[in-house]
């Protein structure tokens, strides 16, 4: 099959690269996806679950991208709750071959049914991004109706579905980031916007929540922000100072059927938009991982047609 690898994480010359591999094989609790659409994180390359398995050994050359959609191809030994030819989406496992190749090995219980009228290219820009934001604000920042949350990268691809559930969820949302991004957030669903590029960040008030994806500077200056009770959220790197008189959380996505499944069905009723800006095929995924790219929305990797 056809995939992108990386094989050395110290040289320019194991950056990505197009080649073929031998076809996975799905072991127990497994299946074996076709896989028609793929996303990918572009820090993942850092990340050390990119060149090691769970035990720390070296696994290259290894497959990047944590998202999937396709087509079940293959079931594993004591596979439950999938079939054979099943639409299905979600997260590829974080220290395995990931899904910018035309086949994936996944552990089951990571993959949701995907509805037949939603497309393959807006679920695979789904389960990270969603899972996070949902992760991030209700079983982490607790946010309730009435709540006051500070989302900052709020035109991300985790910041874009935050805004909208957390505005869903009836909180007071404000989005941050740069100023091309005021539009945007607004449109989604925020009520103010904080250009931190021009804004002080304590216009933003006191606030019951902050999401971050940002880090650094902007992670440590938040803390203030929160009120008492109240939660400082991250992703980036555990917090090195805390609200007083609140707590601090730093997580890393966790697999969800179930969420999975009632986040597909908020793209089907239309209470929920997925920010895709760019679809390239395989053959073109490389260009995709080029230092200081910026597109606005996620980039999606086509791998098969739907």
């Amino acid at each position: 099959m056809k995939a992108i690898v990386v094989r050395d994480r110290d040289t320019a010359a194991g950056g990505p690269v197009l080649t073929d591999l031998p076809h996975p094989h799905a072991s127990e609790n497994d299946v074996v996806v076709r896989v028609h659409a793929a996303g990918f994180t572009r820090g993942e390359l850092d990340w050390p679950a990119t060149w090691s398995d769970r035990a720390g050994r070296d696994r290259t050359p290894s497959v990047p991208g944590h998202e999937v959609s396709g087509v079940v191809a293959e079931l594993g030994y004591g596979t439950t709750g999938l079939t054979v030819g099943q639409r299905v989406f979600g997260l590829t496992d974080w220290t395995r071959n990931g899904s910018l190749a035309e086949y994936v090995a996944v552990e089951a219980r990571n993959l949701a049914p995907l509805p037949a009228d939603v497309d393959h290219t807006s679920a695979a820009a789904l389960p990270i991004s969603g899972l996070t934001a949902w992760q991030g604000l209700f079983d982490h920042g607790r946010i309730e109706t009435g709540r006051t949350v500070l989302i900052h990268g709020a035109a991300g691809g985790v910041g874009s579905i935050a805004v909208q559930l957390a505005r869903e969820a009836g909180a007071h949302v404000i989005g941050s980031g740069r100023s091309t991004d005021r539009e945007t957030v607004l449109a989604l669903g925020a009520h103010a916007f904080l250009d931190l590029g021009t804004d002080q960040l304590e216009d933003a008030g006191q606030v019951d929540v902050v999401f971050d994806v940002i880090g650094g500077d902007i992670l440590g200056r938040s803390a203030a922000l929160v009120r008492g009770g109240g939660t400082l959220v991250t992703i980036v790197q555990p917090p090195s100072v805390r609200p007083e008189d609140g707590r601090a959380v730093f997580f890393v996505v966790e697999p969800d059927r179930a969420r999975l499944t009632d986040l597909a069905q908020r793209l089907r009723d239309g209470r929920l938009d997925v920010r895709v800006g760019e679809v390239r095929p395989l053959a073109d995924a490389v260009a995709a991982f080029a230092p200081g790219r910026r597109v606005p929305g996620r980039t999606i990797i086509r791998v098969a047609e739907d």
